[in-house]
């Protein structure tokens, strides 16, 4: 599918507000306003390629924690991602049952997931066998770090996924790092994708901080999906260029002159050249859209704090087994 300039400029927009947000959450637990943060500063370019995709309201997301990018776009306000991140009783993933960036939204079909890593690939699994048994062509699109491809909850859903030849996108967004741990400690192969020939699939490798090349490779996973051929693997390489989250130290396992290097390849300094080289966009239009990003950070700060904490009374709703009346 061809991109219109309408849909580049809205990616874009995305690429820009989901970086101030994520930066701005980093700011809120300096200031000890928030209790935790978990970054995707790095990896929106491919977060926004991906999920352009996908259709809104039809197909669905099954992220990781660091996809702010993702939810943004499909419709995740700023003021909900905030209330979830001071634990506001009326934020949308869980009421402030999850921890931060546990993203869910029913109406959106983003399904949550839990803190232990690759967990959420079987139930992308299942989303994905629960279309083809009632005979729909939505797709799944589901996410995951290049670490948590070693656990086997991820080749158990790949496998299910080739195995019963269901509508699933397997995204691998390979940082370099799973927590401290270097990709040459987590794989003996260059790349994840490299798994995916030994679950009957073909791995495709794409440049992470590359917008639209994301978008093409996924584009055309959903295409195959749609028409019945089956799952697909897709690693997009990019870099993490924050700490794991807000309580890890990453000085501890990698040099600044290392992290200063890909700052210089930062997809948001990328896509913006880029965009102003292509006539997408004026250098005047992206400080506009600076400050339209400020200012809707600022209000979302602002309503999620103003916003109600939960009551005693409500802690135990929707965590233990409650009573059905079938009437």
């Amino acid at each position: 599918m061809t991109l219109s300039k309408e849909q580049k400029i809205d990616m874009f927009w995305y690429l820009l507000l989901s970086r101030r947000l994520d930066e701005r959450a980093w700011v809120l637990h300096r200031q000890g306003k928030i209790a935790f943060h978990i970054s995707g500063i790095g990896q929106e370019a491919a977060q926004i390629g991906a999920v352009y995709a996908i259709k809104k309201g039809k197909d669905w997301l099954v992220p990781y924690y660091r996809d702010l990018a993702m939810v943004l776009a499909m419709g995740m306000t700023p003021a909900e991602f905030v209330r979830s991140l001071m634990g506001k009783t009326d934020e949308p993933t869980s009421g402030a049952r999850q921890m931060p960036s546990h993203f869910s939204m029913r109406k959106a079909n983003i399904l949550s997931h839990s803190a232990p890593v690759a967990t959420q690939s079987p139930h992308a699994a299942g989303i994905g066998l629960a279309i083809k048994l009632d005979g729909g062509d939505a797709v799944v699109l589901t996410t995951i770090g290049e670490g948590s491809t070693s656990q086997g909850e991820w080749y158990e859903a790949v496998n299910f996924a080739a195995i019963h030849n269901l509508p699933v996108i397997f995204l691998v967004e390979n940082n370099h790092y799973a927590i401290s741990v270097p990709q040459e400690k987590q794989m003996a192969v260059s790349s994840a994708a490299d798994k995916a020939c030994g679950l009957g699939l073909p791995g495709i490798e794409v440049d992470g901080t590359q917008m639209f090349e994301v978008y093409d490779a996924v584009a055309e996973a959903v295409k195959n999906a749609r028409a019945g051929r089956g799952p697909s693997v897709i690693e997009a390489k990019m870099y993490r260029l924050t700490p794991h989250s807000s309580d890890d130290d990453d000085r501890s396992y990698r040099t600044r002159e290392e992290v200063e290097a890909f700052k210089k390849k930062d997809p948001l300094l990328m896509m913006k050249n880029l965009y102003i080289e292509q006539g997408l966009i004026t250098e005047e239009e992206y400080e506009e859209l600076e400050e339209k990003a400020k200012q809707m950070v600022d209000a979302a700060v602002e309503e999620a704090t103003r916003a109600p904490y939960p009551q005693g009374k409500d802690a135990a709703t929707l965590v233990y087994a409650e009573e059905v009346n079938n009437g």
